[in-house]
């Protein structure tokens, strides 16, 4: 059986309580374009990842559907691990008064839950199996909301070290579908910025792949370096929404993901506003480039820079 690895992710730290708007969130400069953006509303973006609590009070109304891709129930969106919980609120954490807000605060989130709990030679390993990956890829293209809402964007941290033609060809048929799939580059990295490390999805070209530097913008140590490397956002010491009624502070380039993901919900609704018509996938990934900085690392390790969602574009 070909599986795809849960990225492994480090929890540094869990509260009760807290209130702020998370320091990546400041640092892509999303809160400056809110207003432009209408925070996201009406942007569907579909997370594949371990569940989700959908009853959690900073994502309470954001979930407008999902599905279990895994041997359990379909409706049973418990998440088993906290990740997808922690990408969730970094995509999507409502504005009301406690806890943490997201990139897009008034988006709606399609919840897949693709990973599941296996045991190998006494060790536990969370992971997807291409199968479940490639039906919920396929369920997204499809899914239709109660308004006739469709999916924009697609954020998955999750890696294998194996490509999967399959998988690629359902990849493609999303982009095709004008669907923007945002992969997590992966853990691997040696903190060499030459050195090159490749996980699947990531690397196809197809998708946007996306590193990590820290909260001083310098790259992260255990960020892949590859030349499919498209972007970087900040994946250290993000708090995010956890299992629980919780939050936690983890890293890694999955948390690096959901912050160019909500970034992209708000940029369709600033541009199709100013353009007066829907953006194709393309569009939306050029504007997505348009608006980093470079750093003054390797193309193999930051790809076009740093996401700053006020540089290179002027609102009509």
């Amino acid at each position: 059986m070909n599986y795809l690895n849960l990225i492994p992710f480090e929890v540094e730290s869990i509260v009760k309580n807290t209130y702020e708007i998370p320091f990546g969130v400041k640092m892509i400069k999303a809160p400056e374009i809110w207003n432009d953006s209408k925070k996201g509303a009406g942007v569907v973006v579909a997370i594949l990842d371990s569940g989700c609590q959908v009853g959690h009070p900073d994502l309470k109304g954001q979930v407008i559907g999902g599905k279990n891709f895994t041997t359990d129930s379909p409706t049973d969106l418990t998440d088993i691990t906290g990740h997808g919980t922690h990408v969730a609120g970094t995509i999507a954490a409502i504005m009301n008064g406690q806890g943490i807000v997201g990139v897009a605060p008034e988006v709606s989130l399609l919840i897949c839950k693709v990973v599941k709990r296996i045991e190998e030679s006494n060790q536990v390993h969370f992971t997807a199996e291409y199968q479940d990956l490639i039906n919920a890829i396929d369920y997204c293209i499809n899914w239709r909301g109660p308004k006739k809402e469709r999916v924009r964007v697609i954020s998955m941290s999750l890696s294998g070290k194996d490509p999967s033609q399959e998988l690629h060809e359902v990849i493609q048929k999303a982009v095709l579908n004008n669907i923007l799939v945002v992969c997590a580059a992966g853990n691997k990295g040696d903190g060499n910025e030459n050195t090159i490390e490749i996980g699947y999805p990531a690397f196809y070209k197809e998708v946007v792949c996306v590193g990590s530097v820290n909260l001083y913008k310098k790259l992260s140590k255990f960020t892949n370096t590859n030349d499919q490397i498209d972007l970087v956002a900040p994946g250290e010491e993000i708090w995010s929404t956890y299992p629980k009624n919780s939050y936690a502070k983890l890293r890694g380039t999955s948390m690096a993901t959901p912050h160019v993901a909500g970034a992209a919900a708000l940029i369709i609704n600033q541009c199709e506003r100013d353009f007066g018509r829907p953006l194709l996938e393309s569009e939306i990934f050029a504007q997505l480039i348009k608006r980093t900085t470079p750093l003054g690392y390797s193309k193999n390790a930051e790809g076009n820079g740093l996401l700053v969602l006020t540089e290179g574009y002027t609102s009509q």
